[in-house]
C-alpha cells in the first residue's frame, strides 16, 4: 500500500474540501508544481485513498422530503446472510447508506424518499418483507445539524505531530 507523506495528506484534505478545483490550483495550495501533483492524485486514486468525486446534492430541493434511519435486525448473522442483505441493499434506490453494526442492531440504513407514503410502501413491501429480516425500527429525521463527509484531517495532523 502507498504510504502517505505530508504532501499526500494535504492533497487529500484540499480535495475533500473542494473536489472541483483544478490540478493547477491544487498544486499551488500544496506547494508543488502541477505535473507531480497530478501524478500524486492518480496514485492516491489507484491506491484507493480517493474513491470518487461527488456533488453535494440538496435532496429536499429535488423533492426528497423524507430522510429516515432504519435499524435492521436479521434472523441469521451467518456471513452468507449478512452479505446477501448487503447485496440486496445495493438494489434499493431509497437506501443511500448501509452500515453493519456491532450490538443489538445488525444494520443501519440511511434512506431518502419523496414523501412518507412512498417510504412506508418501501418499508412494508421491500424492507420488512426481505429474506432474513427479523425486525426493522425506523427514526424519521426532523432536521440535520451536521453532514460532513470525509475525515477530520486536523485530528490526523495532531496525532502525527505527537508521534514525531
Amino acid at each position: 500500500m502507498h504510504r502517505l507523506d505530508d504532501i499526500d495528506r494535504m492533497i487529500l484534505a484540499e480535495l475533500q474540501a473542494d473536489g472541483r478545483m483544478t490540478n493547477v490550483e491544487l498544486a499551488k495550495r500544496v506547494g508543488i508544481s502541477a505535473p507531480p501533483c497530478l501524478r500524486r492524485v492518480r496514485t492516491l486514486e489507484e491506491s484507493g485513498y480517493i474513491r470518487g468525486y461527488y456533488a453535494n446534492i440538496n435532496a429536499r430541493q429535488l423533492g426528497f422530503e423524507v430522510q429516515v434511519f432504519a435499524m435492521v435486525g436479521l434472523q441469521s448473522q451467518a456471513e452468507v446472510d449478512l452479505s446477501a442483505f448487503e447485496t440486496r441493499c445495493l438494489d434499493w434506490p431509497f437506501v443511500r447508506e448501509c452500515h453493519m453494526l456491532n450490538g443489538e442492531v445488525d444494520f443501519i440504513l440511511k434512506c431518502v424518499a419523496p414523501d412518507l407514503s412512498t417510504f412506508q410502501t418501501f418499508l412494508t413491501e421491500e424492507l420488512t418483507s426481505a429474506e432474513n429480516v427479523a425486525s426493522v425500527k425506523t427514526s424519521l429525521v426532523i432536521r440535520g445539524a451536521k453532514a460532513q463527509p470525509g475525515v477530520p484531517f486536523e485530528v490526523l495532523e495532531d496525532r502525527l505531530s505527537k508521534l514525531a
